[in-house]
């Protein structure tokens, strides 16, 4: 079972996400905040699978809570995904940098929510990294500079693959282009997550960002 909590201070909101991921064989909701300290306390005593995170909220807000759920290791497994009323909210480049694993619009259809809610439990990517790549242009201006010391546990050959990540390649992409097998190149991602200790594919985009491997406005 995939086991999912719900941070929004919206009641109708809630239930009426709950009613939808209920109804899903695979999928149970675990409990329910209202507020970002109230969704810290339930994850560190329940720790779901996944959490539908809005920004705004009383009591520590969405992103305050994400920053604090990808800072604790022993909450590794826990991926949250932002659920925004604007596509490109400058509150969800800053999530998606904290440690989101993507993001969502409300009026996002029942069955892509349900999918979204799969996809971020098994750790995937829930927004494709051309659209982290704008989220993270929006913010230019505010990013530090590179600093590459986080990539100095790669081989040149894992600094390749991630700037390709970070350029938005798929794994099949990335193997074409290097000539290797879609397997290697797989592998060559697993291992560079590991050793980054990123959570999924968004944050080897902020990573390859962050290092300076790949620049803002790149063509």
């Amino acid at each position: 079972m995939i086991r999912v909590a719900l941070a929004d201070d919206q009641v109708l909101v809630r239930a009426g996400f709950r009613a939808l991921l209920e109804a899903e064989p695979d999928i149970e909701v675990v409990g329910e905040a209202s507020t970002g300290e109230e969704l810290l306390a339930l994850v560190r005593a329940t720790p779901p699978d996944v959490v539908l995170m809005d920004i705004r909220m009383p009591g520590g807000d969405g992103l305050w809570a994400t920053e604090r759920i990808a800072a604790d290791p022993t909450l590794d497994g826990v991926h949250v995904v932002v659920v925004t009323t604007f596509e490109l909210d400058e509150y969800v480049a800053r999530a998606v940098r904290a440690g989101a694993s993507g993001f969502l619009v409300k009026d996002t259809e029942p069955v892509d929510l349900i999918r979204a809610v799969r996809v971020a439990a098994a750790g995937d990517a829930l927004l494709s990294p051309g659209v982290t790549r704008r989220l993270l242009e929006r913010m230019s201006t505010g990013l530090r500079e590179p600093d590459a010391s986080r990539l100095t546990a790669l081989t040149d050959r894992e600094r390749e693959v991630l700037r390709l990540v970070g350029q938005g390649l798929t794994n099949d992409e990335i193997a074409g282009r290097l000539i290797l097998s879609p397997l290697t190149a797989k592998t060559h991602v697993s291992r560079i997550m590991a050793k980054l200790h990123a959570r999924d594919r968004v944050q080897l985009v902020v990573v390859a960002y962050e290092s300076g491997l790949v620049s803002p406005g790149w063509q």
